[in-house]
């Protein structure tokens, strides 16, 4: 049997859950090597803990590669959510997937109403959370592609006649000629005020001497998606700007250090988190550490003060403070890391040494 199929299947006989319906396509091409993207239409994988699975597709779909799994065709004039429910006559507690449609859960609810329903996503996300030897070569490939994207854009940013929309216009083609597929998340380029907005989006602004850059971005390779946020400046630091930093990039770098298995995500965060607010700048430090990442840029589970799961061994997630001051300007330092047996290992090599451009 699929060996990822199996951790699943653990996790499921662990919560008590006999049936997990997946409709997450990342998940499913996770476990079954298989990338379909359904639109408006049903496409489920049904997980039985009795190993009697099934993948529900579209006949308007098709298969390029032989599947080891059960397949149940439908077409559009067929109740696909029905189709499924009459697949839940023994089970007792079925997991449903945090991202299916209404539509289509309050259907299988409805008709298999014996059943007890809830959340299941955790059975498939945590398996997700820990990266194979294939998924971390894949991870660290990405993350050096993304150094050598990161160090055109902020040679196009030296320019500094280039407005933050044309800087990013230039983006898909660089990822393009690095082999990329395409961009993990839409680029964030940030001048001056317009980076103490954490999740910006790129205008018109032209480049001013003293401006501060933050410059988000990562590429898809192989499936796998990169992240990596890098602060620089334009023509002239200030003292303040320095100061700033230097504070952030001593919170990314002192986070890092703590990474090793068993140490609790929460206490990661603290560890950047402490540093900022001791210096007086905690207000200003207003989302999460970090996020977990993979073939999604932005997959299940926080760096952060909510979130109190301990690290293990191959778990690959982002260390990214940040002080945002508004109306003045924004620095975030951002770095993935893959969690080793007794440490981490940094996946982003861009030198963090302050730049000064134009």
């Amino acid at each position: 049997m699929n060996k990822r199929i199996e951790k699943v299947l653990a996790q499921m006989a662990q919560k008590g859950i006999d049936h997990l319906i997946i409709s997450d396509q990342y998940s499913i091409d996770y476990l079954l090597g298989y990338n379909n993207w359904p639109g408006e239409r049903m496409y489920v994988l049904l997980l039985d803990i009795n190993s009697h699975h099934h993948l529900f597709l579209n006949k308007l779909f098709f298969l390029d590669q032989p599947l080891d799994i059960d397949i149940v065709w439908y077409d559009d004039t067929q109740d696909g959510a029905a189709i499924v429910a009459s697949y839940l006559d023994d089970a007792l507690c079925v997991g449903i997937d945090k991202k299916w449609e209404a539509k289509f859960l309050l259907k299988v609810m409805d008709k298999a109403s014996h059943c007890h329903y809830e959340v299941g996503s955790e059975c498939i996300d945590y398996i997700r959370m820990i990266k194979d030897e294939e998924e971390q070569n894949l991870m660290r490939e990405a993350s050096r592609l993304n150094d050598l994207a990161i160090d055109q854009v902020i040679q196009l940013c030296a320019k500094g006649n280039l407005t933050e929309k044309e800087v990013e216009s230039h983006i898909p083609q660089i990822y393009h000629d690095l082999g990329c597929e395409g961009l993990s998340f839409s680029a964030i380029v940030g001048y001056g005020p317009n980076g103490a907005d954490g999740h910006h989006s790129c205008d018109d602004s032209t480049l001013k001497p003293g401006n501060s850059i933050v410059i988000d971005m990562g590429g898809i390779y192989h499936g796998y998606c990169s992240d990596m946020t890098r602060t620089v400046f334009y023509k002239e630091i200030s003292p303040e700007q320095k100061k700033v930093y230097n504070l952030v990039r001593q919170a990314n770098e002192a986070a890092e250090a703590v990474v090793k298995p068993g140490v609790r995500l929460c206490d990661i965060d603290k560890t950047a988190r402490d540093i900022i607010t001791e210096a007086g700048f905690g207000p200003n430090f207003n989302h999460r550490l970090g996020h977990f990442i993979g073939r999604e840029c932005h997959e299940w589970g926080d760096v952060s003060q909510a979130f109190d799961l301990k690290v293990e061994e191959g778990m690959i997630f982002s260390i990214e403070p940040g002080i945002y001051l508004q109306d003045n300007f924004g620095v975030r330092v951002e770095d993935l890391v893959l969690v080793t047996k007794d440490g981490c290992e940094v996946l982003n090599h861009y030198t963090k040494d302050i730049i000064i451009i134009g």
